[in-house]
């Protein structure tokens, strides 16, 4: 993995120290926090979980914390009555971003108010004051907190003229002068040759208004995971215009109804793939401007697509000029002080989520993100590193029950996820949250009446990483068929998965595409359609295929794809840094290979497309977990039934099957809805679709009904019962 690539995924191996959890306090004096070891006890026998029993009944083997459970949940019941009492509740405290950062008055007076409690003196300086570092002295207040009033100009506009730059000017206990961004920051940018950002007002006379309503929340998630920057075959960053006028169309045809959008939030570093965040509240200036990412979601959601943000409040970047570390002087304001505070692996900072002031600043940047862009949801990034002191590192998760509870869990964070779900579901029922989780944290998708996390979603992460060791380690006539289906089936019941062959860790510079994989050097040459198929070209396009459609049935009940993956993207994703000479080769998504009619990866993309329309059909994924009734090792062979569809595998190389028995559901007429085999996606078309098959009333491998099909080597076709009403 090269250096200079942030990927969480892998990055899980380091433990940092650890000290007693602490209770909230709203003054956000690390002094008034109180030990809860003096206080849970009492907390937990006056709270109790209200639906705790339909997850024990669910899982008994989480009986033996039922304590643990109690305490969360007393908790969250403990910081939402600090809420009510200090702030009025949380819909008020959420909505912060109004009050802090640079607010606009009636009058056209801007209030600046800031927090840093480290620090002696606040000024702000910049373009209006012609930089005067002294001229314009903040006010102390209460708690650390900072404010400044500028009147209006003689002519009643604002002092401040839009786009021009500011600087907090934060002078420490110590007598030094800090030049500091807002961390409430709506805008910066960075000059070309500058290394730091700077911090831009926003106010344009007219905004961007959004007209389309939010969809619903699907009932089948099936997400792109998509990054604006690298959006388009040409050698440069992106914009969110090009997005906005060249993949979403692309995106809509393909059948997928959410996108989830990745390095949105402010990052100074491109290469970090947007997980080293310095202006939480900023959208990415490099893509353009506030307004033509509103304009963007806004024609996602005309499509009926929804748009997820890919938020990291897990830890954040070390910059101190641009980003929030040391923003009043001293080694924590934001952040616990090292080194419960640093993440050596990551380089970067990790919040104090027993703050006041902290959980105002996050759980007002997910508002935020809501309110004024309209997102649909968030997909949580690194939450591993959150749940635990010890970030994962180190930590195999074996799956013993012990590994989730007692005091290698951080329960700070864990209590602010579970107020951060809490919160989102009740201010925007439809609201969807997505966990990136490998430790497998029992009731992370579960709601918190329940003891649960509250997420909607988690990544089904061991998926993408077996189909790359099967292709790395094994011959094709060594696959097995029952740790395929093992991998693909091994999820928590009754929380709900995301599954995916590939994402944005496999096409990191180290690794690299699933069709590279497959097909490797041959993908420059012979992918043409009008010269016969290389073996290793036919082997590539009918695997890429087979592995994307078993895990879209099997994996999970949402299904996600990483931009260009579906047409089968050569080579990897590299950003420009030192370590390549700052190229752009490698950070853009080839689509120009689409637009030629005689390249191969066409049929892959067809094949992507209706194997997301057939599920859109017949909602597979919105069903419960698959029936597997057959996993033949000698005939290579994957047999299952979900939501009355028949899907049936042949991943031998050579050997095909006629009149090979599979058993289903459901008598009656089958017909053939999808056939990777099919010439329009690269196949051969040995499958003859006007074929009926009719299942009869003979018992075969669990199923109550059997019939007799043909199924080609390396082909995967899916069956649907013609009398059977498919409306979900």
């Amino acid at each position: 993995m090269c250096p200079d690539i942030i990927s969480h995924r892998t990055h899980l191996m380091r433990v940092s120290g650890g000290v007693t959890p602490l209770l909230f306090s709203p003054c956000g004096n690390s002094a008034a926090l109180v030990p809860r070891e003096d206080t849970m006890a009492e907390l937990s026998d006056n709270v109790s979980l209200p639906e705790l029993n339909s997850l024990l009944q669910m899982d008994p083997n989480l009986k033996p914390y039922e304590k643990d459970f109690n305490r969360r949940y007393a908790l969250l019941q403990k910081l939402l009555s600090q809420l009510e009492e200090a702030e009025g509740g949380f819909d008020q405290f959420t909505r912060s971003y109004k009050t802090f950062g640079v607010q606009r008055q009636p009058d056209n007076s801007l209030l600046f108010k800031e927090w840093a409690p480290a620090a002696e003196a606040l000024f702000l300086t910049g373009d209006f004051n012609e930089w005067n570092k002294f001229s314009h002295p903040y006010a102390k207040k209460e708690y650390g907190k900072w404010e400044l009033i500028l009147p209006p100009k003689h002519d009643k506009s604002p002092a401040v003229d839009h786009r021009t730059k500011l600087k907090v000017v934060v002078h420490t206990k110590e007598g030094d002068r800090l030049y500091r961004i807002s961390p409430w920051a709506k805008y910066v940018t960075r000059e070309e040759k500058s290394v730091v950002c700077d911090w831009v007002h926003w106010d344009p006379p007219e905004h961007y208004t959004q007209i389309h309503p939010r969809p619903k929340k699907p009932t089948s998630l099936r997400i792109y995971e998509a990054h604006v920057g690298i959006a388009s075959p040409e050698g440069k960053v992106a914009s969110y215009d090009n997005f906005t006028n060249n993949v979403l169309p692309r995106i809509k045809e393909l059948g997928y109804n959410c996108i989830q959008l990745m390095a949105i939030m402010e990052h100074a570093y491109y290469a970090s793939f947007g997980y080293q965040i310095t202006s939480f509240f900023a959208a990415s200036s490099r893509f353009g401007s506030p307004d033509e990412l509103k304009r963007l979601i806004d024609v996602a959601h005309s499509m009926g697509i929804v748009v997820l943000l890919d938020v990291v409040h897990s830890h954040a970047s070390k910059n101190s000029e641009d980003g929030l570390n040391l923003f009043d002087g001293s080694d924590s304001c934001f952040f616990h002080s090292p080194p419960r505070g640093e993440h050596a692996l990551w380089d970067s900072r990790l919040f104090n989520y027993s703050s006041w002031e902290v959980l105002r600043f996050l759980l007002s940047n997910l508002r935020w993100w809501m309110e004024e862009y309209r997102f649909d949801g968030f997909r949580f990034d690194g939450i591993t590193s959150m749940l635990y002191h010890h970030h994962g590192i180190g930590s195999g998760f074996s799956g013993d029950y012990s590994e989730y509870f007692g005091l290698q869990v951080d329960e700070d964070s864990l209590v602010y996820l579970m107020l951060a779900n809490h919160i989102l579901h009740l201010l925007y029922p439809d609201c969807i949250t997505v966990a990136e989780d490998v430790s497998g944290m029992p009731a992370l998708c579960r709601r918190v009446e329940e003891g649960g996390l509250g997420f909607d979603y988690r990544l089904a992460m061991a998926i993408p990483d077996k189909w790359i060791q099967i292709l790395k380690e094994f011959k094709d006539e060594d696959w097995n068929m029952g740790d395929i289906v093992f991998t693909l089936t091994n999820r928590r019941y009754g929380e709900k998965c995301i599954a995916y062959a590939e994402s944005h860790d496999q096409a990191l510079v180290g690794d690299k595409t699933l069709a590279f994989w497959l097909m490797d050097k041959e993908m420059y040459s012979n992918m043409s359609s009008l010269i016969p198929m290389s073996p290793i070209i036919d082997r590539g396009i009918q695997l890429h295929k087979m592995i994307r459609l078993l895990t879209h049935g099997l994996g999970g009940e949402g299904y996600l794809n990483f931009i260009g993956n579906e047409f089968g993207h050569p080579e990897w994703l590299d950003f420009p840094r030192e370590g390549n000479n700052q190229s752009y080769h490698y950070a853009r998504r080839q689509f120009n290979l689409l637009d030629t009619d005689h390249l191969r990866y066409i049929q892959l993309y067809a094949f992507d497309r209706d194997m997301n329309r057939t599920e859109d059909k017949y909602g597979w994924l919105a069903a419960p977990p698959a029936y597997v009734s057959a996993k033949h090792e000698g005939d290579k062979v994957v047999v299952f039934d979900r939501a009355n569809v028949l899907f049936i595998f042949n991943f031998h190389p050579s050997q095909s099957f006629q009149g090979y028995r599979v058993g289903v559901p459901v008598q009656g007429k089958y017909k053939i809805k999808l056939d990777s085999d099919e010439t329009l996606y690269g196949g051969h078309g040995r499958v003859d679709h006007n074929t009926e098959f009719f299942a009869e009333q003979q018992p075969f491998n669990g199923r109550p009904n059997s019939m007799l099909v043909y199924i080609p080597c390396r082909t995967a076709i899916v069956l649907a019962n013609e009398e059977i009403d498919y409306c979900y």
